[in-house]
């Protein structure tokens, strides 16, 4: 099951990129791979939540994960800003997602 997240969020990223790199869809190279690799995240996606994880984690963790690595890479890659309060913005996410999700189970 977090295989299977972890494939999404992965192939998410990349798709995400790819659309990055299309450059508004004027870079036409990049809008295959973009279609494709969004199609196998939001399958992986659904395989995740048919093998029991709950909606909430799932998208919790997609999503912090996706914000973070996307505004890492995308710096990388694309010279793209990445200041200390984008950073600190990026642990907050992660930390709030953390909160909703230990704190879910307890009650």
């Amino acid at each position: 099951m977090w295989l299977t997240l972890a494939g999404a969020i992965g192939v998410e990223v990349f798709a995400t990129l790819c659309l990055r790199a299309s450059d508004g869809f004027r870079k036409k190279a990049w809008i295959a791979p973009m279609m494709i690799g969004y199609l196998v995240a939001f399958t992986l996606l659904s395989v995740t939540l048919s093998l029991g994880m709950p909606v909430g984690v799932a998208y919790g963790v997609w999503s912090a994960a996706g914000v973070a690595l996307i505004a890492v890479i995308a710096r990388v890659l694309f010279a793209e800003p990445l200041t200390w309060v984008m950073v600190a913005g990026i642990g907050l996410i992660i930390a709030g997602v953390l909160t909703i999700e230990l704190t879910g189970s307890v009650g």
